[in-house]
């Protein structure tokens, strides 16, 4: 594999563009590109005594020799950010084909980054942030930021232009001391030694949590949940054994942000009464939050709109078309902060949960505030929540991934499942980060490498059940045979307890995979191929387009 090479650094203030190989000096700042073995770092002075200096752009461009043959990788923005290898035939689509008004109506520009990267649509243009890979073979050219804390890093990948280029978001900062601006690894070796020489040299470490299987109400229920349906699943999850865990997931409260509201009429009993329920079962009990949202029906949206994020404007900030409308909270706002934690106090105190699945976490960074970027201001998001919740477990979910390393203990590593393969084919124009089973599949494949060393990999539910589920029969079979073999989450929404005698077979046949090693990964024309080791025989396998897997050899 042909390295990368000729590497250049460019800095633009304003109509002011830069670009140097080794070191510049200018009026306004000093700067030097630093290639030392395994690394690539960008170092900046500003010379300014005073507010400090807006960067438009902070990058460094390399060469690359990018062929017919080799595949590429970049991570997408959050966890549902499809993320999957491309032919360099392919392209990667943004939201510019969906009529504006849309967009507008239905928030479709909230939940990625379209609102602030461009999407070339040319075949062979890619990009993603914090970490990357163009792979030939079984060899790996991984390239990734070793600093996402101070803002992210957007990669691009321009096949037919043989570059690779680093480009920090630095929009929302005004830069006053000496900083680092770009620090890149650019690593070659089998998968196995570029990813552990990354979360080496970035020093990050996966935090103490074991894999854990369990039942989540969301697929079975979805918001219409009730102290009675919960308790009666848990009946069925009790009986049936084998499961560490059972998560109730949105409904519970009165509306999306007001997590203290519980719904009475629902739970007449409290939250309280039904974590006792599943702790007397024997399993830990998980509770579903969005912590940095509220929907427009909530009390904190119609009485506190102080505590929510601001654009320029001073309007609030939407954060998707979810519930009622859901709308971002400000995170440096001293009433959200005390009102987080008391929610967090409430729920793993009070109430006794041993779990949070906290979701829609992009929010917090949906614009760069409090003079921080995006990126800071997400890592600041994910040290809140891990100082309020202690040493409870995290699930994070709807995350720009690299802000959880090291700090949840699981995170969602794709979009969520659907009850039928890909969706309709209105929902498969819409943006990147849908609902659909295919997609998840996929993430759940070529994210595997974070499994393990930045936390423990979810990725999302296996659904086996016939009852309101489009999916067939090879599909279902294939999603629990990917979760278990490439995950360390094994969650499922159905009642095990129901299943037939053929459910249970394919139910014993992914638990069986649980925890084998996994080889090689490869994708052509949309079929990828993957080996794995069982009981110490190698097995070849392909998943088609449509959802099948089959065993090659």
């Amino acid at each position: 594999m042909k390295q990368l090479t000729d590497f250049y650094a460019t800095v633009r203030i304003g109509d002011m563009s830069y670009q140097f190989s080794d070191r510049i000096v200018t009026e306004d700042f000093d700067a030097r590109l630093v290639c030392e073995g395994e690394r690539v770092s960008l170092f900046v002075t500003p010379k300014t005594d005073g507010e400090g200096i807006a960067f438009d752009t902070l990058a460094i461009t390399a060469r690359a020799h990018i062929t017919e043959h080799d595949r590429v990788f970049i991570n997408g923005y959050q966890s549902w950010t499809d993320s999957r290898e491309y032919e360099i035939h392919e392209k990667m689509t943004g939201i510019d084909h969906i009529p504006k008004a849309l967009v507008r109506r239905y928030n479709f520009d909230k939940y990625g980054d379209y609102n602030f990267t461009s999407y070339s649509g040319r075949a062979g243009d890619f990009h993603g942030y914090s970490y990357g890979y163009i792979r030939e073979e079984s060899t790996f050219q991984l390239f990734g930021s070793l600093n996402e804390r101070d803002g992210f890093t957007l990669i691009r990948v321009l096949s037919s232009d043989g570059e690779v280029s680093f480009e920090k978001d630095c929009e929302g900062r005004r830069y006053t001391g000496s900083f680092t601006a770009l620090d890149i690894a650019v690593i070659t070796g089998s998968e196995g030694e570029v990813f552990d020489r990354f979360f080496e040299l970035s020093k990050i470490k996966c935090r103490d949590a074991r894999p854990i299987s369990g039942y989540t109400s969301w697929y079975r229920h979805y918001q219409d949940i009730t102290e009675e349906k919960l308790l009666f699943d848990l009946e069925g999850v009790s009986a049936q054994g084998g499961m560490d865990i059972f998560q109730i997931d949105d409904g519970f409260q009165k509306g999306v942000g007001d997590w203290l509201k519980v719904n009475a009429e629902k739970f007449p009993h409290g939250m309280k009464y039904v974590c006792d329920r599943i702790h007397e079962k024997g399993l830990m009990a998980g509770l579903w939050l969005a912590p940095f949202v509220c929907e427009r029906n909530s009390y904190i949206y119609r009485r506190r709109k102080d505590m929510l994020l601001k654009d320029k404007n001073g309007a609030p900030v939407p954060a998707g078309c979810n519930w009622s409308g859901s709308f971002a909270l400000d995170i440096y706002d001293p009433d959200v902060q005390e009102y987080l934690e008391k929610v967090f106090d409430t729920v793993l105190n009070k109430w006794g949960f041993d779990m949070v699945k906290l979701d829609f976490l992009y929010a917090a960074c949906i614009i760069p505030h409090g003079g921080k970027t995006r990126g800071e201001v997400m890592n600041d998001a994910m040290q809140l929540l891990r100082r309020l919740c202690g040493d409870k477990l995290i699930l994070g979910c709807g995350v720009p991934l690299a802000s959880a390393f090291g700090v949840v203990d699981y995170c969602r590593i794709g979009c969520d499942v659907g009850l039928s393969w890909n969706d309709n084919m209105l929902m498969q124009l819409t943006h990147r980060e849908r609902v659909s089973t295919k997609n998840s599949m996929l993430n759940t494949i070529f994210r595997r490498q974070l499994d393990k060393r930045a936390f423990l990999n979810d990725p999302d539910v296996f659904l086996l059940r016939d009852e309101g589920n489009s999916l067939s029969n090879i599909q279902k079979q294939s999603l629990a045979i990917v979760n278990d073999l490439f995950g360390s989450v094994y969650f499922t929404s159905d009642d095990i307890s129901a299943y037939s005698d053929k459910q249970k077979r394919v139910l014993a046949l992914a638990k069986s995979l649980r925890g084998c090693k996994h080889g090689d990964v490869d994708t052509e024309d949309g079929t990828v191929t993957f080996t794995y080791l069982r009981n110490g025989k190698k097995t070849t396998a392909e998943l088609s387009p449509t959802g099948g897997i089959h065993k090659s050899r």
